[in-house]
């Protein structure tokens, strides 16, 4: 394995468009606080590198519908998220921002080298335009029907319903949500990055130099690989973003995907600036390890697309790891800012004051480092209870409260060691090994464990020996005892330290110490006889049950909220008779249902029509299992025109009713009718 003289470790850079919420912190910022604490703990030099993504149509969408402006947006959410962090305890060395005149200049001079090289293809197509707003119109600004499931609020980059991904092109019967009209389709001209190109060299430095990165990591970037690369976008029209430094590029900014991740270069820059530091050092020279932290649904860019753009400007290194995290669900349900479905950190920490460590340890006990993973409230509750009070404070105030009552809170002497003492030390050592090599490894969750099955060994190592017993008959062994046990809690704050560093410092005051390096972990002098202990305190405390019945009640509440405030659906246009007519709706029975195979909301249907048996794509897998649908009575619209829906020929429309939840039921008769019995 290569030794690297320094580390650069990156962490997504939060959409500046809302606070921070939990699904965040366990796919992101806690793995990567977590690593870079415990590189500065083994004395490398480190640069965390954090910041705020503040450019994209999102941010526009908000200040438009709140009547700000974009910059005003981004003010107030670099403002509350910057400070959720330090909160929090994530410790970053740099937290900037997109919108800062460094990254406007690092931006801008990156594409411009590659411009000036001719690394970009140059196209001009034709894009929706609004006439009478005057501007292009980005792919979040048009609304339209689904091809795929006639979804009438379908957006110009995804159908939110089917969860299918469009162009505007696809949509029919396109409007612009800025004005409402029909937009017409006008030539613009943009610029590409042709990741074709970069293909050969993509699928060896990832698919046969980087086998070891996660399984997750590694499958999502062969399948990007195997389905063929196409040249993509790097510039929008927008007047939001890093203006495109080209002459005749005026209205045309660069797209957030290409100008966000070289917000990691430009923070480096400032924080050197700012620290009398070689930015160069941390992304250009090969002693340097590069690693990104993110989630699923940034592993392309992470993996391809910013290689593609580093390698094309040719003088900076490469990641040598993205340990990318999937997605964590709260209380069973996916977790949605839009329906406000989400522990927000900004209200845990004013909610739960002091408890940082609480929330940190849960989340990386949690982590869902390769599959998706749940957090509960119940859940919180008892690995608090269960853990860190039952386990981890039990051990640490128990040795506190031994120390004080027998030895006046000074450090006993060690005497000779008996084979239970040897055994537990030896003991020690492997935990080390283990917690080093999960570490190493980005396994988080193992790596946590390790740690607290250290504090288990302290707990069973003080029921084994009970000095309390021993105290009236042989207080020499008592002593050594005692001074394994506070021994063992020293190393308890090394090893705790990336995890939980609130509660590590807290261990420090107890035994009156500074912080101790990696390195002193798993041996048995950290303190010397005779060091005097601080007085005991709890490091944690039991969380009640009304305490998690508020937070779950607040959920549901916020559910209900959402419910009930969302406004019954206006009438659509009115439409001809005969039109109406046209509509050949009838009964029918499914027979068979299955899931359409890479997708999470299609169903693939074979109906009894009354006519024919055919088959029928339908976006409610979300609602419906296959195995409940077989015998299901439907009503069905026969006469649409067949298409294409991820390979399969879709004959027609199950119609549904959507609830004010989003959710859908059918629509079927009250009474028992026979297939094909048409519906007027």
């Amino acid at each position: 394995m290569k030794n690297f003289k320094r580390y650069t470790v990156t962490s997504a850079l939060p959409y500046a468009n809302g606070p921070v919420h939990i699904g965040h912190l366990a796919g992101v910022y806690i793995p990567a606080d977590i690593y870079a604490r415990y590189l500065r703990l083994r004395g490398n030099d480190v640069v965390f590198i954090g910041g705020s993504d503040e450019h994209g149509v999102p941010i526009t969408i908000k200040a438009r519908n709140e009547g700000v402006t974009p910059q005003d947006v981004v003010d107030k959410y670099h403002t509350i998220i910057k400070k959720s962090f330090e909160d929090l305890g994530i410790s970053f060395d740099v937290y900037s921002r997109t919108s800062s005149k460094t990254h406007h200049k690092t931006a801008s001079d990156f594409f411009r080298k590659l411009y000036d090289e001719g690394k970009f293809i140059e196209k001009t197509s034709e894009q929706y335009f609004d006439a009478e707003a005057g501007q292009f119109l980005a792919d979040r600004y048009i609304k339209g029907t689904c091809p795929h499931c006639a979804n009438e609020e379908a957006y110009g980059d995804q159908c939110e319903k089917c969860g299918t991904s469009l162009s505007p092109m696809d949509l029919i019967n396109p409007k612009s949500t800025l004005s409402g009209n029909q937009p017409v389709l006008k030539e613009t001209r943009h610029w590409y990055l042709p990741l074709d190109k970069h293909e050969p060299f993509l699928k060896k430095w990832i698919l046969e130099d980087h086998k070891e990165w996660k399984a997750n990591v590694y499958g999502q970037c062969k399948s990007w690989l195997d389905a063929g690369l196409q040249p993509r976008a790097v510039s929008r029209d927008l007047d939001w973003g890093v203006p495109v430094p080209v002459d005749g590029a005026e209205g045309k900014v660069l797209y957030v995907w290409f100008d966000a991740p070289i917000g990691y270069i430009s923070n480096t820059i400032e924080w050197a600036e700012q620290n009398g530091k070689d930015w160069k050092k941390y992304w250009q020279d090969e002693d340097a390890k590069l690693v990104h932290f993110i989630g699923k649904d940034n592993i392309v860019f992470h993996c391809i697309i910013f290689p593609a753009m580093l390698k094309s400007h040719g003088n900076y290194i490469l990641p040598e790891n993205v340990p990318g995290n999937e997605f964590l669900n709260l209380e069973g349900d996916k977790i949605s800012t839009s329906r406000n479905w989400a522990v927000w950190l900004h209200e845990y920490l004013v909610e739960f004051p002091g408890k940082q460590d609480v929330l940190r340890y849960v989340l990386a006990a949690n982590m869902p480092e390769t599959k998706d993973n749940d957090f509960t409230w119940k859940d919180f509750q008892a690995r608090n209870n269960n853990e860190l009070v039952a386990i981890l404070g039990n051990f640490i105030n128990r040795t506190a409260v031994l120390t004080q009552k027998y030895y006046d809170r000074k450090v006993p002497s060690l005497g000779e060691l008996q084979p239970i003492d040897q055994e537990t030390i030896a003991e020690m050592a492997q935990h080390k090994e283990r917690i080093e090599s999960s570490l190493e490894n980005y396994r988080f969750r193992e790596a946590l464990k390790e740690a607290m099955n250290l504090a288990r060994l302290g707990n069973k190592y003080l029921a084994d020996t009970e000095p309390w017993k021993l105290i009236k008959t042989d207080e020499a062994r008592v002593e050594t005892i005692m001074n394994i046990c506070i021994q063992l809690t020293a190393n308890l704050s090394i090893v705790f330290e990336p995890f939980m560093p609130f509660t590590a410092q807290k261990i420090r005051q107890l035994l009156h110490i500074e912080s101790l390096g990696w390195e002193k972990l798993g041996q048995m002098n950290l303190l010397a006889a005779g060091h005097l202990l601080d007085e005991p305190f709890l490091l944690f405390d039991k969380i009640e049950d009304e305490a998690i019945e508020a937070q779950v009640q607040k959920l549901e509440a916020t559910r209900q909220s959402k419910i009930d405030s969302t406004p019954a659906v206006e009438a659509k246009e009115l439409v001809s008779y005969d039109d109406f007519t046209k509509l050949d709706i009838r009964t029918g029975t499914i027979l068979e249902a299955e899931k359409v195979a890479k997708t999470k909301k299609l169903l693939k249907l074979l109906v009894d029509t009354g006519i024919d048996k055919r088959t029928v794509v339908s976006g409610i897998a979300e609602y419906y299992n296959p195995e409940e649908l077989k015998g299901k009575k439907v009503s069905i619209l026969v006469n649409l025109a067949p298409r294409s829906i991820k390979g399969i020929e879709s004959q027609g429309m199950i119609l549904m009713a959507e609830n004010a939840d989003g959710s859908l039921s059918f629509v079927s008769s009250e009474k028992e009718v026979n297939n094909g019995s048409e519906i007027k």
